[in-house]
């Protein structure tokens, strides 16, 4: 027990040095250039260099007591910035998450859609094209071939389904259950809780650095803004903010793409052992007619 409480707190030490120490503490040292430089001294490193010699020659600054004092109330500072950002980042990710609950975000998913549909469009009319031009023998079916398939990438591009979020992120994360049910016949919904019992822990394994990938890109995304925010006195910090913030942003996409394909593959790999453990016959790959049975079966109608 004591070996495990001993790993335990180590755990939760690197955890909390990761996440919010330094961090927390980067972010101290950039609001105190900011604040020291300025709009007007910005590249002024001599500027920050006095201020440096200056703290270090105060009469404090040889006390022991006092340098212990600072210290704590730095790393205190730090942890309090690093808590502030991760809870600003849970609300980021559920932005990101978020479905069309008011007039921007109706606003923001009709524009998505819109897109959407003008890209599927396109799609099939270079579909029915290159079908045409195959079936004539033309000597473009090829070209016209290409070109489908470009306007195919195009329309995924905007979203695999159409769109009922107002962000990427939402629609890719859910995608899974619309996909799911087209071609089983299955809610995701009902049947996840079940599959995540069955499948083995290398997958769950998986599932949750994908998920916990998520998490992370909403987090630098929110240190982004907290960068963007010491723009107000030192410009430079804008740059820093902006890049945080696409880079934040990309990573979240690809982390969403990675969920949902791994959530995606789950229940094609697992959807029939799901159909036996729940007594029911499937041979072969799961059917739409089985997933219809399981739906019904764990959706638990009165």
């Amino acid at each position: 027990m004591t070996a495990f409480l001993n790993a335990l707190s180590g755990k939760l030490a690197e955890r909390w040095i990761a996440l919010l120490a330094i961090p927390g503490l980067v972010y101290l040292v950039a609001l105190t250039t900011a604040v020291t430089l300025g709009q007007r001294h910005w590249q002024d490193a001599g500027r920050l260099r006095e201020r440096l010699d200056a703290l270090a020659a105060a009469p404090g600054a040889h006390s022991a007591g006092v340098i212990v004092v600072v210290a704590v109330a730095v790393l205190a500072g730090a942890a309090l910035i690093g808590t502030g950002v991760q809870a600003l980042g849970a609300l980021v990710e559920q932005v990101w998450l978020t479905g069309p609950r008011g007039p921007v975000t109706r606003w923001l998913t009709e524009r998505r859609l819109r897109r959407w549909r003008a890209a599927d469009h396109a799609y099939r009319t270079a579909l029915v094209a290159a079908g045409r031009a195959r079936l004539s023998g033309a000597a473009d079916s090829d070209a016209l071939l290409n070109e489908a398939e470009t306007r195919y990438a195009c329309r995924n591009e905007v979203g695999l389904v159409a769109p009922r979020h107002p962000f990427w992120t939402g629609d890719r994360v859910t995608t899974p259950d619309r996909r799911v049910w087209r071609a089983y016949r299955l809610d995701l919904t009902a049947a996840w809780p079940h599959l995540w019992l069955l499948v083995p822990d290398s997958t769950r394994a998986e599932l949750g650095v994908a998920r916990a990938a998520l998490s992370a890109a909403a987090r630098l995304t929110t240190w982004g803004l907290a960068y963007l925010l010491l723009a107000v006195w030192w410009w430079p910090a804008a740059l820093i903010g902006l890049v945080t913030m696409a880079t934040g942003a990309l990573r979240g996409r690809m982390a969403a793409a990675s969920f949902a394909e791994l959530a995606e593959a789950l229940v094609d790999l697992h959807g029939r052992d799901l159909a036996h453990t729940l007594g029911l016959e499937c041979e072969g790959p799961l059917t739409p007619a089985a997933g219809e049975e399981m739906t019904r079966l764990l959706s638990k109608p009165e």
